[in-house]
């Protein structure tokens, strides 16, 4: 049996699972049909997320924006794809925009010997991405009832969650991984991991009934109060 291109967290919001449930982008689509994606996978995932659209009667033309939750290639590697379908450039929050500009990632964690060596190898490379708008913190993006940007970096500078409070969908971007239970993420990904630990605390005091993973299942209903004890679990690292 094939699987689903969607799958749906609430009503007008879906996950893509672009490489089985380890990879995810979203959609959101407003009561009068215009769609917003979030994040496009790995540089195979574009033909994927226009798939996705297909399956839920939306098509490329509905697109009215384009977001990412940060710079890293499982990420913005299919977003020249569908930008070239859209017609449309990227919005991400200005700490992350000059990498996505660039093609590359930001520099890895030094303080952790494998995000050393992928430094001096120069990894995490993909497609420049067209960025035509940047947010900051607490910004609301006027998609299907308004988009929160919570900026949670130490995975990338400009790594940025997203809450969509009508719908009580929090996409976490990659400041916690839901892959065999809830985790961190690849310390040596990160560009400091100590501050990823930090600023994902954040998360434990947003409002939100599903928790919706760029790597991983969603978690519904029960989403907050377990992304609150996992947090409340781990040692938080004090500057």
């Amino acid at each position: 049996m094939a699987k689903s291109a969607t799958v749906q967290l609430a009503p007008g919001v879906w996950r893509i699972p672009l490489v089985g449930d380890y990879v995810n982008g979203f959609i959101l689509r407003d009561d009068d049909g215009q769609v917003t994606l979030v994040d496009m996978g790995v540089k195979q995932s574009g033909p994927k997320v226009l798939a996705a659209l297909a399956s839920i009667g939306s098509g490329p033309s509905d697109v009215t924006r384009l977001l990412l939750t940060h710079a890293h290639p499982d990420h913005a590697g299919g977003a020249a794809h569908v930008a070239e379908a859209t017609g449309l450039d990227f919005g991400i929050h200005e700490d992350d925009a000059m990498y996505a500009r660039a093609g590359k990632s930001p520099q890895r964690d030094p303080c952790i010997a494998l995000g050393r060596l992928m430094n001096r190898l120069g990894g995490g490379k993909f497609d420049a991405v067209r960025v035509g708008e940047t947010f900051t913190d607490g910004q609301v993006v006027p998609v299907a009832g308004g988009l929160e940007v919570v900026h949670t970096p130490g995975h990338s500078p400009g790594h940025a969650a997203y809450l969509h409070r009508s719908s009580g969908v929090l996409i976490t971007g990659d400041s916690i991984f839901n892959v065999r239970g809830l985790r961190w993420p690849i310390k040596s990904f990160c560009t400091s991991f100590r501050l990823t630990q930090q600023t994902a605390q954040r998360l434990a005091d947003l409002e939100y009934t599903t928790a919706a993973f760029t790597h991983g299942p969603e978690i519904r209903l029960t989403a907050r109060e377990e992304i609150r004890g996992f947090l409340a679990k781990q040692p938080v690292p004090q500057d």
